[in-house]
């Protein structure tokens, strides 16, 4: 029985034009060729699995091509084609970074970089984690990096260039490779499909291209697995199981039930997770993921091209984001990404899952903060308009609100005007304070008052002092205290106190009383 080769490498590309995702650096590599602009040194940084080790596998393949195209391609048809295909070609030296760091192993490359190749035009390192070798192998490097034996190339790799040193990079051509498109993932994986026999349904393709975060040889390799797990047609379900990602519809279960006030569904949904064994981090992960779908869809709609949806979930979606305000999944965004980092060290992930989900289907129930601070700005405003003799301190209790800052969004903040402050308005009345603490009496005097004495009746001082008799003579602040209008002010008072204390429970404390 022959033996098996993963997708991976059978599929892996053997020309330039096979290369996906990195056209800019492609072109530059052709023509560098065509024109005979060569360099002596290249270095290819990129995330995992977006081309770097192939890509300079074929671009020394087509620097020894024997029938090289006019395009600068490899007819991967000669001897030297099929040699370097191969791993067996001795003009080819590739070496590994992470094994071979020592100082020893660049001098063995020193003491060979002087021999001429044996049938090819070039002898070629190629250096794969070169960020790997040690700071002493760097330097014993520097001198024949940059000033190499005619016909000799150094072609270098590495997912970290920051732990590289600079003067190697100064004497590099450095080509950064991006992560491959969602579409070009899926576009590879319909045709390796086609070519295998396979029936998958498009939304497979769709968790997979996206479960790869950019990386081709990933998406193959999570294919190349749920293949080999599962005989016939591959649907989400499958995917999932392999995959340990819970099905979408428990997403848009989770909105209705946010929506309908149903928070109990959050604690089977929680069950479900645990139950067959899905990873929470992975979960939370998914969440952002489905918010962040729902704040793009509320701010540029489904025919965004940032927005990469297959057409099976876009109605789905568009349900979903009418449930929620833009507010709302920048709240949640928000409190998913904290959730992140801090779930890893909660000691039960299970209460842990449960309070964040409780409070992303809470976010339903809250006020939202505009009509919060309106209504506030309303009854200050009100209480503002009819206490024409409330006291000085109640007032500036009522009117001093700091300004409320949501979102980093500006509310807008009412400004009190203040009020003129009554011309009699000191009266003290006894039975306020406590017993004992009055040293002195505590009657206005009939200056205080605005009365004139008369000047033959001095003999009426005596009265003056007495508190009973002093209060009845001065007849309007009494009327004013007693009358209906104060007690309105005072239940008006009492019901804004008592809303601007919910209020602030209700925002956290982001609205206080000063």
């Amino acid at each position: 029985m022959a033996q098996y080769q993963v997708l991976a490498r059978k599929y892996r590309p053997q020309t330039f034009n096979e290369v996906l995702g990195q056209e800019a650096v492609v072109t530059t590599l052709k023509n560098a060729i065509r024109m005979c602009r060569l360099a002596h040194a290249y270095l290819f940084c990129g995330s995992r699995g977006t081309g770097k080790t192939t890509l300079a596998r074929v671009f020394a393949k087509a620097l020894n091509c024997q029938n090289p195209t006019p395009e600068g391609e490899p007819c991967n048809v000669c001897s030297s084609c099929k040699e370097i295909g191969s791993g067996n070609s001795l003009d080819i030296l590739e070496i590994d970074g992470a094994s071979h760091r020592g100082i020893d192993d660049i001098r063995q490359i020193n003491d060979t970089v002087g021999y001429s190749s044996s049938s090819g035009k070039y002898k070629i390192f190629i250096i794969d984690e070169v960020h790997m070798l040690t700071k002493e192998a760097f330097n014993a490097l520097l001198k024949t990096l940059e000033e190499p034996p005619a016909k000799v190339l150094f072609i270098f790799a590495t997912t970290e260039p920051h732990k590289v040193l600079p003067t190697i990079l100064s004497r590099c051509q450095r080509f950064n490779l991006s992560r491959i498109p969602l579409e070009t993932i899926m576009a590879k994986l319909r045709r390796i499909a086609q070519e295998q026999n396979i029936e998958i349904d498009e939304e497979a393709i769709y968790m997979l291209a996206q479960r790869a975060d950019g990386g081709l040889r990933d998406a193959e390799s999570l294919f190349d697995q749920i293949i080999a797990f599962h005989e016939g047609r591959i649907t989400t379900q499958i995917v999932g199981d392999v995959l340990g990602v819970m099905p979408k519809e428990i997403l848009f279960q989770m909105d209705q039930a946010g929506k309908e006030g149903r928070l109990d569904v959050a604690f089977d949904i929680v069950q479900q997770i645990f139950s067959q064994g899905k990873d929470i981090i992975q979960f939370v992960e998914t969440m952002t993921e489905h918010f962040r779908t729902l704040l793009l869809i509320k701010m540029a709609g489904t025919s965004a091209p940032f927005l990469s949806l297959i057409e099976v979930d876009k109605p789905r979606y568009e349900a979903s984001a009418k449930i929620y305000t833009q507010e709302q999944c920048l709240t949640i965004l928000d409190l998913l990404i904290e959730a992140q980092n801090q779930i890893r060290f909660q000691s039960s992930g299970r209460i842990a899952l449960e309070a964040i989900l409780l409070r992303v289907m809470r976010t339903h129930q809250r006020l939202p903060i505009g009509f919060l601070v309106k209504r506030l700005a309303e009854l200050e405003q009100a209480v503002q308009g009819t206490n024409s003799v409330q006291p000085p301190e109640q007032i500036a209790n009522v009117a001093a609100i700091a300004p409320v800052v949501q979102n980093n969004i500006p509310q807008p903040v009412v400004t009190p005007q203040p009020i003129p402050k009554p011309p009699v308005i000191q009266e003290v009345k006894p039975e306020v304070r406590p017993v004992g603490s009055i040293t002195e009496d505590p009657s206005p005097t009939a200056e205080e008052l605005g009365i004139k004495k008369k000047p033959q009746k001095k003999a009426t001082a005596v009265a003056v002092s007495e508190p009973n008799v002093q209060v009845q003579k001065v007849e309007p602040p009494t009327k004013v205290a007693d009358t209906p209008a104060s007690t309105t002010i005072t239940h008006k008072q009492s019901h804004y106190d008592t809303l601007l204390h919910f209020a602030a429970v209700e925002l956290e404390g982001t609205v206080k009383k000063k």
